[in-house]
């Protein structure tokens, strides 16, 4: 079997889009001032943060629930057991299994950080819901179109005004890690 390989050109038309729209985002002033209200929000009052996603987006929660923990001494939890997921999508249905965890375990004091590449899961949509509903703080990482749901949710929502999975995982995974590095350490 012969194996196909391309390398990529510094100068290819895919490598300047990341970097072309990497450096436009990160160069934005409403950036900067929602990534400096969530490092004041999580240094002035936050216990404990839950990160809720699907898919690649819950690969970043699972990342950044171990290294919120790990580096910056934050109890943090993720909706990404799957003996959890299947438990409580099949007793509550899928669109309610994420608000039904929180239900358990959300508390006052805690943040819950909503990851969705195109802000329109019904599932995170629901939990964000039940959350604000609870008078809870809430950062949003979305994508895609500027009038999605999730961006209209939380208390300071990031959006990436562009239709590519991998740009937008990206930046979300870049804009957490900026937060991250930032923060006073409990430890």
């Amino acid at each position: 079997m012969q194996i196909l390989s391309q390398k990529i050109n510094l100068n290819s038309m895919q490598f300047n889009l990341y970097k072309e729209q990497f450096s436009n985002y990160f160069n934005r002033k409403d950036v900067e001032e929602e990534i400096n209200s969530s490092i004041d929000l999580i240094n002035s009052k936050v216990k404990r943060i839950f990160f809720i996603g699907n898919g690649g987006s819950n690969a970043i929660c699972s990342h950044m629930m171990e290294d919120y923990a790990k580096i910056a001494g934050i109890p943090t939890f993720a909706f990404s057991d799957a003996s959890l997921i299947t438990c409580f999508s099949n007793d509550y249905g899928y669109e309610n299994a994420i608000a039904e965890w929180l239900k358990i375990h959300f508390t006052a004091g805690d943040l819950l950080v909503a990851i969705s590449s195109s802000g329109n899961s019904n599932n995170i949509l629901n939990a964000v819901k039940f959350v604000k509903e609870k008078n809870g703080d809430i950062i949003t990482l979305s994508g895609f179109k500027t009038d999605n749901p999730l961006k209209q949710l939380g208390d300071i929502n990031f959006h990436i005004n562009y239709s590519h999975y991998g740009i937008v995982e990206c930046y979300h995974q870049v804009i957490l890690h900026i937060i991250l590095d930032s923060l006073n350490v409990r430890k």
